[in-house]
């Protein structure tokens, strides 16, 4: 699953916390300068050709929805960081979290309890 650009987000954005969807509706929740129809619908077909989003006709139109769910895509996502800055392991990320004080030593012990606890 390759990482989304901030219009695509945009698009699955839309699609997660409103549901199935056609164009015109997306283009309601646009603010001002709304895009042409044509770059949503652009965009839209993009995102189903590479498994994003589906679609159901509905006569001559088409109702997108997302075809991967957010949690998915973010759990991909951070997956796409772990391998590609730190080789891979989640040990280094971590580590990296507690280094630059992103992190407290209470809530690691907190994730060590909960870890422990097998949640």
């Amino acid at each position: 699953m390759k990482k989304l650009t901030a219009k695509e987000k945009e698009i699955m954005d839309m699609l997660w916390q409103h549901g199935p969807m056609f164009v015109r509706d997306m283009l309601k929740l646009y603010p001002e300068p709304k895009p042409h129809f044509n770059t949503v619908s652009t965009q839209v077909r993009m995102l189903e050709s590479n498994g994003y989003v589906s679609h159901e006709a509905f006569g001559n139109s088409y109702r997108y929805k997302a075809a991967v769910t957010e949690e998915a895509y973010g759990k991909n996502t951070l997956a796409g960081v772990i391998k590609n800055y730190f080789d891979n392991s989640y040990l280094s990320a971590v580590s990296a979290f507690v280094k630059e004080k992103k992190i407290s030593v209470d809530e690691l012990r907190e994730l060590i309890e909960q870890i422990e606890q097998g949640k």
